[in-house]
């Protein structure tokens, strides 16, 4: 199983910078991240030093996230938001070009929060098709994928993508070959999936599999997920693509339940 690891969860005690490198000595050969700017056009010096840093560390990006606008937050995504629907489509030629440059071959378009009974307007299902189709065919242009991802709703309550039936429900709206499934096994084991059955049965929709155990969001082996199962069941459906590491750890040791 090709593992990759998500540099916007894991090694965050490093400077950004620093982190494709503290990858590589952990002994990862890809890294991911979630869209690492405040904005959607960082300058030009911005994106040469993170390019830079990737390359210099001899890692390859694999997964990489459009402008999701402020994680910290609790934004989860631009897609559906007519108040940020501009701020993604700013976005796009610039994720485009910086995957292309790195040879990243998966984007992350996270659909955006339903502000409920919230001021100011909902998610508006039409708008997130079309900025989706705008972003696969920008994505197609470096003969990329561009994935949707269904996000529990325990930890985002307003995020109204929480099953992979919704996600698959938007990827086929969209109809695009080039629009596929994040399969992230934490959120959907979490929102009371059967991942082994989803795994068996719809792995040809998987654009990317992301994964942490269920509960506590820590490595596999520390939940109550059946990680030795789950990797045998990818390998078995021919899952070809990495599986990225977006789990939570504290301390030493992030890595040693590779060993058991």
């Amino acid at each position: 199983m090709r593992l990759d690891v998500n540099l916007s969860i894991l090694f965050t005690e490093l400077p950004l910078l620093e982190r494709p490198a503290a990858a590589a000595k952990a002994g990862f050969d890809a890294v991911e991240l979630w869209w690492p700017f405040d904005g959607p056009e960082p300058s030009n010096r911005e994106l040469g030093a993170l390019r830079q840093a990737i390359e210099d560390a001899g890692v390859r990006l694999t997964g990489l996230n459009f402008d999701a606008g402020d994680m910290a937050a609790g934004e989860r995504g631009l897609l559906a938001r007519p108040d940020g629907s501009a701020r993604f489509q700013a976005n796009i030629d610039v994720a485009v070009r910086l995957a292309g440059e790195l040879g990243c071959g998966v984007l992350n378009a996270l659909y955006g929060n339903d502000p409920g009974t919230d001021p100011g307007p909902g998610t508006d299902r039409a708008l997130a098709v079309a900025n989706l189709r705008r972003a696969a065919d920008a994505a197609a242009s470096i003969g990329a994928t561009v994935v949707v991802e269904a996000l529990n709703s325990h930890e985002n309550p307003k995020y109204p993508i929480t099953s992979s039936r919704a996600a698959f429900e938007l990827i086929d709206e969209v109809d695009r070959e080039n629009v596929a499934f994040l399969a992230d096994l934490y959120h959907l084991h979490r929102m009371g999936e059967d991942v082994l059955e989803l795994i068996d049965r719809h792995s040809a929709r998987f654009g990317h599999v992301q994964i942490a155990d269920d509960p506590g969001r820590g490595h596999p082996g520390s939940g109550r997920m059946p990680y030795d199962e789950i990797f045998a069941r990818l390998a078995a459906a021919g899952y070809q693509g990495h599986v990225g590491l977006e789990y939570r750890h504290e301390g030493p040791g992030a890595f040693d339940w590779r060993q058991t």
